[in-house]
């Protein structure tokens, strides 16, 4: 039985869900939602803040301050909580309600911009507004998702080899891109390690990223309006860009299954589908994907039936395509499932989203 003193020295980093019952092929999805942070980005969290503590950028009365649209503000606002920091986590409004409350409550001062750039979009905002405090007090200091090197270091030394531990005849991993930490740190070890894997990046539709032209997306996680400084397309084998309304068919068919994940998962689920039907059809390849986060924080939103409603119109989940031809559709109970789900969101106080401009 682990026994930890700080919460981010617990991770599971051994649990993986084998979709063969669902898609007839050999899909295993890592799970990276069961630590304190609830995300895959604990792990960068840690890495850049005690990388800063060891080259003395940190002080006692240094504030962290960082923009971020969910996860890594909750791993943030974990990590410095546990050290005794002060943090600022600069989002919009796009950010579920449930995570900027889990922020609040860990001690985090979370700053909501509500108006876009011109150009760079929210995500612009973000950073101008990041910049503004730097300039204004010398004690903030700003970890840099989007440029530290550490944040991919991070899944060079973690994530991507104990996926090569558990799965050694791999042929090809799917890996989503946000910042592009996850991906890139992925990318970097199997280049190095077993240069054969075929390595496929599943971004949002409206990313910028990879040469997307930038419209607004609702669903937080995957998807820049800036594209990433540490991004290296040179290392990726291809790209997969996914449709929202994809995202929330990969993500009820899931939860049809049992498997409530998050929205980010739903996209690198239905890229990685889609892929597959296009480039290993009727073969037996072993594939993995990586879900960086559980579904929970998402029930005001991708599982809420009037949020769907109100951004997608009439969707028809029954008929919604992953280009896969295997997950099964929900049943005819669905519609049901979903009141029950607004239901149980109106007693915990969680009520339907509003418009999130993309980041």
């Amino acid at each position: 039985m682990p026994v930890v003193v700080r919460p981010q020295d617990f991770n599971v980093e051994d649990l993986y869900i084998d979709l063969r019952p669902m898609l007839g092929r050999a899909l295993y999805v890592k799970c990276e939602g069961f630590n304190f942070a609830g995300s895959v980005k604990l792990k960068a969290a840690v890495e850049m803040v005690e990388e800063a503590e060891r080259r003395g950028e940190l002080r006692p009365d240094s504030i962290l301050v960082e923009s971020s649209s969910g996860n890594l503000g909750v791993a943030l606002s974990i990590v410095a909580s546990n050290k005794g920091y002060r943090f600022v986590c600069v989002t919009d409004l796009r950010c579920n309600h449930a995570t900027r409350r889990i922020m609040e409550t860990l001690g985090t001062r979370v700053h909501v911009v509500t108006e876009p750039d011109d150009e760079g979009g929210f995500l612009g905002a973000r950073l101008r507004h990041v910049r503004e405090l730097l300039d204004s007090d010398d004690r903030y200091v700003w970890p840099n998702q989007y440029a530290n090197p550490n944040n991919w270091r991070a899944h060079y030394r973690r994530t991507a080899p104990a996926i090569a531990r558990q799965f050694p005849d791999l042929d090809v991993l799917f890996v989503g891109a946000g910042t592009t930490g996850t991906l890139m740190g992925c990318a970097r070890f199997f280049r190095k390690h077993r240069p054969w894997v075929t390595l496929v990046a599943v971004d949002a539709h409206g990313s910028v990223t990879f040469g997307q032209q930038p419209r607004t997306r609702l669903i937080p996680g995957l998807g820049t309006s800036v594209r990433p400084p540490i991004v290296n397309k040179s290392m990726l084998d291809d790209v997969v860009h996914v449709s929202e309304a994809d995202t929330v068919s990969a993500c009820h068919r899931l939860a049809r299954a049992g498997f409530l994940l998050g929205g980010s998962t739903g996209t690198v689920v239905a890229g990685a589908c889609r892929w597959l039907a296009g480039n290993r059809a009727g073969t037996s390849t072993t594939a993995v994907t990586i879900s960086p986060d559980l579904g929970e924080r998402y029930l005001d939103s991708i599982y809420h039936e009037d949020w769907l409603a109100e951004h997608f119109g009439e969707v028809d989940l029954e008929r919604a395509q992953l280009d896969a031809g295997s997950l099964p559709a929900p049943s005819p109970a669905w519609a049901q499932s979903m009141a029950m789900v607004g239901r149980l969101s109106e007693l915990a106080g969680v009520g339907p989203g509003k418009a999130r401009p993309a980041d």
